[in-house]
């Protein structure tokens, strides 16, 4: 081999992964907006939902596990008294800190799932995030920020085409 083959064929894979590379970054970028505002709007509703459902008693709704009781939602016999020592926050009172929370996740998410309201729903969800995180669990800032980026990406670019929300500005844009 000469010193040219040998560089050539050195620059070779390099080229080859680079290529490699733009067709995955194509491939990534041909992703549809509205599959990603539905998978966004998806999995934080999710987180929510989950967490207003561990506040009340009388009616859970897990599409996952199948559970469905449609009684009229009560608080829980302890989430005030979790209100009042874990969950303190300043300048509210438990009894309504618990109420107010137990409301919000059970409102926003729906309206999330549905695309309705969304950067409204989403924002009301941001709120509630940086509450937990400055006056709650302050140390849970990795899972926080997590939740904090998806419910900005859809504040910032809308639920897309899937959505209630879409479909009301095309019909009365």
């Amino acid at each position: 081999m000469t010193p040219r083959t040998d560089r050539v064929s050195a620059v070779a894979p390099a080229g080859a992964l680079t290529d490699l590379a733009h067709s995955l970054i194509d491939l990534f970028t041909r992703i549809p907006h509205s599959l990603l505002a539905l998978l966004a709007r998806f999995s934080i509703a999710a987180v929510f939902w989950k967490s207003g459902q561990t506040k009340v008693q009388g009616f859970a709704i897990d599409l996952v596990n199948g559970e469905f009781v449609l009684g009229w939602p009560r608080l829980s016999d302890s989430v005030v008294g979790l209100f009042r020592s874990e969950y303190n926050l300043p300048l509210i009172r438990p009894e309504i800190a618990a109420t107010l929370a137990a409301t919000a996740e059970h409102i926003f998410p729906v309206l999330l799932l549905l695309g309705l309201a969304t950067r409204f729903s989403a924002l009301a969800l941001l709120g509630m995030t940086l509450t937990i995180q400055l006056f709650v669990y302050p140390d849970a800032y990795p899972t926080h920020g997590t939740w904090a980026v998806v419910l900005l990406f859809l504040l910032v670019h809308g639920p897309g085409k899937l959505s209630v929300d879409y479909w009301v500005a095309r019909r009365y844009a």
